[in-house]
């Protein structure tokens, strides 16, 4: 059973860690949140897709240690290399904007 004094505040501690919210810190662990967050994407469906890396690298002119690389958020794809990922796993990437309020 949880008590009250398990709990903390997550946020104050975010702020202890990286600074305040916005700051140079706290952009830069957001962004690199974000790109391990695509390479897992990545990662994902190409095991979902059942394809080797060295298969994708082979369908978009890449090395398989690019591949893997790029899986292990070492390196972050250009946006042409990302799309040409994606179609290469049979997926595709769909932009729309967002529905406006009234």
């Amino acid at each position: 059973m949880m008590r009250a004094d398990d709990l903390y505040d997550v946020d104050a501690e975010l702020a202890r860690e990286l600074g305040p919210v916005g700051s140079r810190t706290w952009e830069h662990a957001v962004n690199k949140a974000w790109d391990e967050y695509n390479a897992a994407i990545l990662l994902e469906s190409r095991k979902e897709a059942k394809m080797t890396q060295a298969a994708v690298a082979e369908k978009i002119g890449a090395t398989k240690s690019y591949i893997s690389r790029i899986e292990r958020g070492q390196i972050v794809p250009t946006v042409s290399t990302f799309y040409r990922i994606i179609h290469a796993l049979g997926m595709r990437v769909e932009i729309v904007r967002p529905v406006s309020s009234l």
